[in-house]
């Protein structure tokens, strides 16, 4: 199934929900854990009926969903096909199915508390290097390039966050360097950056904001805080 563009998700006008790196994401504020798994058990069946479903975890007072298709196609500027983890129109249907749940048990969405942690590596020798890191993070070889065309990590079961390579230089004197990458909803952007520079933080480069935005703490250590805004509803 082909992947959706940034504006086909927009048009899809989940309210519900918010475009985070790969996947949708969303947030249900709950009662208790027993409404919780109710509601989950609904969209369990949801999920059977349409052969998709979610990610998903509860915690007290709340329902986390993530919505990726495993095996989208992408296809690049010479038109080759590459199978990769992203929306594609079956997370979509199930969105909005989910939202009519919700709505049946009475359980509200909070989507501008989602959010979604990658790493990221600048490094030279990606291919070098990855396997490394798909041992140290996943224990399988498998992770590597695993829903990505490049050499990134994604662990199978969602339990450790996805690493990604950042092009550098061989010559780069300062080598590879590790950062965090924040994905947020677009409406908490600017605040979670303001909250960061009122702790201390600064912000070193806000060229391609507010897209993505690179703060960086008192040690000079970074994170970048990232906004998928071409999936962002206009409503």
């Amino acid at each position: 199934m082909d992947m959706l563009r940034g504006n086909q998700i927009a048009e899809a006008n989940l309210a519900d929900w918010r475009k985070l790196a790969q996947g949708l994401h969303a947030r249900y504020v709950v009662d208790d854990f027993g409404s919780g798994v109710r509601f989950v058990a609904a969209i369990g069946e949801a999920g059977d009926v349409l052969g998709h479903h979610p990610r998903v975890a509860i915690g007290k007072g709340y329902v986390d969903l993530e919505l990726v298709t495993d095996d989208a196609i992408y296809r690049d500027d010479e038109d080759t096909e590459h199978v990769i983890e992203w929306v594609t129109q079956q997370d979509v249907d199930l969105a909005r199915r989910i939202t009519e749940i919700a709505a049946d048990h009475k359980v509200e969405a909070d989507p501008a508390s989602v959010s979604e942690i990658e790493l990221g590596l600048d490094t030279p020798r990606s291919a070098t290097i990855g396997p490394v890191w798909a041992a140290l993070l996943t224990g399988s070889a498998e992770s590597q390039g695993r829903g990505t065309p490049g050499d990134e990590i994604r662990d199978a079961t969602g339990r450790v966050p996805n690493l990604w390579f950042g092009e550098v230089d061989q010559g780069d004197p300062s080598g590879s360097r590790f950062h965090i990458e924040v994905y947020v909803a677009p409406e908490v952007a600017e605040p979670r950056i303001a909250a960061a520079v009122a702790a201390g933080g600064t912000i070193v480069d806000d060229s391609d904001a507010p897209s993505l935005t690179v703060i960086a703490d008192q040690d000079g250590n970074k994170g970048v805080v990232c906004v998928d805004v071409t999936a962002a509803t206009t409503g």
